[in-house]
């Protein structure tokens, strides 16, 4: 008999018929799993497949006595309370790395669509202001990207990825990480604020936690000053997002590339509203080799705990608190 797994997110059903060939899926539609399933067959749960930002704290894991580990699909677990699971020895794991490459691209492609004013010069052609040679203060000639400092903010898988396709544009390119790497190209920096006050793009590619909310603030965007571009594809709750609207509004900063927001799916109506933001639906790590690599990445989980092993893919201890 296949080993049962509840999947606690919601997910689209193709994205979950890969695992549903493997094992025993009870799925939720992201509703409390005792509102759709018996509690006698919840309290026998020894495996869970989630969203990483999908919240899944001490009380939710409590529901779930028989839980011995949570699986994310995606690189992201900052709905997961590590310090809560490690005391109950439930193991975490994920996929690291599995979507760096489609992010990457993603980062890159609002970047050029925020600096070279992609969405404006659209409806500048569609509207008819081209044809009309109607002037438009927004059409002015930005800054080249040859020459151009680009920051990145976490230099992990995706980090790295961003750095590559940048170089290739012949931006110089600098960084700030919790963790200075030996052997990179790129010039290092001791503080975000530091690298806002040098880079033209700012890059955020950090992961999400305590540490990191709100750190792209008020302040910080000052120091990336009036040419300055923002561009986000890790998490929402990295930058104040009234402070970024603010910005935006009173010419702080240039533009902002988004590709996640705080509260998920309900992009602030104060951001789509503004001609120098490019926004897209979180689909950074959404391609069809993405997927493929990510849910490999689950298969190799789940297929180890129910064997009895640990983790291919295991979150670091070292994350807890983080």
């Amino acid at each position: 008999m296949p080993d049962k797994v509840l999947i606690y997110s919601r997910f689209p059903k193709s994205l979950t018929q890969r695992f549903a060939d493997r094992f025993d899926l009870l799925d939720t539609g992201g509703r409390p799993a005792d509102e759709v399933f018996a509690v006698e067959e919840v309290a026998q749960v020894r495996a869970l497949l989630t969203a990483g930002a999908t919240r899944l704290g001490a009380a939710e894991m409590d529901r779930l006595p028989a839980l011995g580990a949570i699986v994310c699909y995606g690189t992201g677990y900052d709905g997961v309370d590590l310090e809560a699971a490690a005391a109950r020895n439930i193991a975490v794991g994920h996929s690291p790395g599995a979507n760096a490459a489609a992010v990457a691209d993603v980062a890159v492609m609002l970047m050029l669509a925020s600096t070279r004013r992609l969405m404006v010069a659209d409806a500048y052609v569609r509207d008819g202001g081209w044809a009309g040679a109607k002037p438009s203060p927004l059409m002015k000639p930005p800054p080249s990207l040859a020459g151009c400092k680009v920051g990145i903010y976490g230099m992990g898988e995706i980090g790295r990825k961003i750095a590559a396709r940048v170089a290739a544009f012949e931006s110089d390119v600098g960084y700030f990480s919790r963790t200075r790497y030996d052997g990179l190209p790129y010039t290092y920096f001791p503080s975000l604020g530091a690298l806002a006050e040098w880079c033209t793009v700012l890059m955020v590619a950090v992961r999400a936690s305590a540490e990191t909310t709100h750190v792209v603030n008020a302040d910080l965007l000052k120091k990336l000053g009036t040419d300055g571009h923002v561009v986000n594809i890790s998490r929402g709750s990295v930058i104040d997002e009234q402070a970024l609207v603010a910005a935006l509004k009173d010419g702080t900063i240039a533009g902002a590339g988004l590709d996640v927001f705080e509260t998920e799916p309900h992009a602030p109506d104060e951001l789509t509203a503004l001609p120098n933001v490019v926004v897209t639906p979180h689909i950074g790590g959404n391609t069809r080799e993405s997927h493929v690599a990510m849910q490999a990445c689950v298969v190799a989980n789940l297929t180890a705990f129910f064997a009895g092993e640990k983790l291919p893919y295991a979150v670091s201890a070292s994350s807890a608190g983080s």
